[in-house]
């Protein structure tokens, strides 16, 4: 492990009603992979923004880069630095080529106005090269998978001559060959002399590749740990200051069918998909990365025409063309991409928990009432507890577990018969973890049917009544989740 390359040194950041870094210091070293770890809300996200030069933090707080106090910041400064942050959804052009993707950076960091197109490729290259890794240059990133996304936007921080390289959740996606390849790269830039920091609430994962941890918990730092000197349970109570126990809900059995799906077709997605759903139980989607499971949910929900086949809802026939359909039905889907899908980040909290009941809180005219506006909001903010309780807040400030409370009220508001949800818990800390898995079982306690796509197999069998298990687009079992445990369902997803 080498010398400092940067010095946090008593950063502190606040926002209106809400300070997220308290006196924050810890320093990160080359050659070395130091986890940040700390639940949502507890600051990582506002000191990456500070890294990358997209917040300025108060007065009295500094960052030292490489034995240089840095005075004028922004992201232009970061990245002549060499501070790349690669950010859960990457940041990528995805109409632009891997090409572009990955040498434009230069350009833009050196003001060049002419594009020399040779010269792109070289650099591109080269930061292929330096990862061992092969991908045609010319093809859209559109076209690629998340695995292999991710791989270009890495060689695109190496082009950038990254020295400290950030990544944010950045096994959220991956399947588990794919984290293990991710893992060599990490590795092997470290033994480059780059400095990692590797943020991530997959305690796993951190154990098996970080040196150094530094934890967060409400806006403050800890401390920092090796390795060797934490445990599971240690670090968990560093982070949240008392024990958290993976609860397992009881299981109930039920037979009052509200939705079947009956040999659900889409070429090149899934095939033949046959399940019945019953109110008030907890039915778990699970298999690898890949399986379909997504695409069956999107279909229900008129995201994705499927090509033959039939659902039922109530007993009746359910052609759903579009996903306002859905809702007019009582189906609700929460996506997987939340950033993406599930909010409108500029947006207040407030903005966004309306947006799927604005017909039902507007006057005669169409025009928004904001006293039933304010009177919701109030509502599902202190049903979920929706922290900070700032209704005007935009919602891009909150953390990633109360960004998934707002998008379960939002779509809770509508009062759904059934709630699909699409990796409830990604990217959630697990004291948030715990509070959504019981926000689900009471939701399905009052009569709610409930769909859980989870690859997290103890969420699947902590919270769900029964499971299926997806295998290359085709359905390869189904059971009830008592007395089943992780290598039952492994054995049928592999």
């Amino acid at each position: 492990m080498g010398q400092a390359l940067v010095e946090i040194r008593n950063i502190t950041k606040k926002f209106p009603g809400v300070a997220a870094l308290q006196d924050v210091s810890f320093t990160i070293n080359t050659g070395e992979i130091h986890a940040l770890i700390g639940e949502n809300g507890a600051g990582k996200s506002t000191l990456i923004k500070i890294l990358s030069g997209l917040y300025k933090p108060e007065t009295g707080g500094e960052i030292v880069f490489a034995g240089e106090p840095l005075r004028e910041y922004s992201a232009l400064e970061s990245l002549h630095r060499g501070i790349v942050v690669i950010y859960q959804d990457f940041s990528l052009f995805s109409n632009l080529s891997v090409l572009e993707n990955i040498a434009l950076g230069p350009y833009v960091k050196d003001g060049k106005r002419l594009v020399d197109w040779k010269a792109m490729r070289e650099i591109a290259e080269a930061a292929m090269k330096k990862l061992q890794i092969q991908i045609d240059l010319d093809v859209p990133v559109g076209s690629l998978s998340v695995a292999k996304q991710q791989l270009v936007a890495i060689a695109r921080a190496l082009a950038n001559q990254a020295r400290l390289l950030v990544l944010d959740e950045p096994t959220s996606a991956l399947s588990k060959g794919e984290v293990v390849k991710l893992f060599e790269i990490m590795r092997s830039l470290k033994d480059e002399g780059l400095a990692l920091l590797f943020v991530s609430h997959k305690l796993d994962e951190l154990f098996a590749v970080s040196d150094r941890f530094t934890v967060f918990r409400d806006g403050r730092c800890m401390g920092t740990f090796e390795g060797s000197e934490l445990d599971d349970d240690r670090l968990i109570s560093l982070m949240v200051g008392r024990k958290i126990v993976y609860r397992i809900f009881e299981k109930n059995k039920r037979d009052d069918v509200i939705m079947e799906v009956r040999n659900l077709s889409k070429a090149g997605q899934f095939r033949d998909i046959s399940f019945k759903l019953n109110r008030g139980e907890i039915l778990g989607i699970t298999g690898l990365v890949g399986a379909g499971r997504t695409e069956v949910a999107q279909a229900i929900f008129g995201l994705n025409s499927f090509d033959s086949g039939e659902i039922l809802l109530e007993g009746k026939p359910l052609r759903i063309q579009k996903p306002g359909g859905a809702v007019e039905k009582g189906i609700a889907y929460v996506p997987e991409n939340r950033l993406q899908e599930g909010l409108v980040l500029g947006k207040s909290v407030k903005d966004n928990l309306v947006i799927t009941v604005l017909g039902a809180i507007s006057n005669r005219v169409g025009l928004v009432d904001n006293t039933k506006k304010s009177k919701l909001t109030a509502e599902w903010m202190e049903k979920l507890n929706i922290k900070p309780a700032l209704p005007d807040l935009p919602t891009s400030k909150l953390s990633g577990g109360n960004q998934q409370r707002v998008v379960l009220s939002k779509w809770l508001a509508t009062n759904p018969k059934i709630l699909m949800v699409d990796e409830p818990t990604n990217g959630v800390d697990v004291g948030a973890k715990t509070e959504i898995h019981q926000i689900l079982r009471s939701l399905a306690e009052s009569g709610i049917a409930v769909i859980v796509i989870s690859s997290e197999l103890p969420e699947i069998l902590a919270i769900t009544d029964r499971v299926i298990i997806m295998r290359r687009g085709r359905i390869s079992a189904e059971w009830f989740c008592e007395d089943l445990n992780q290598e039952d369902i492994l054995s049928k997803a592999i």
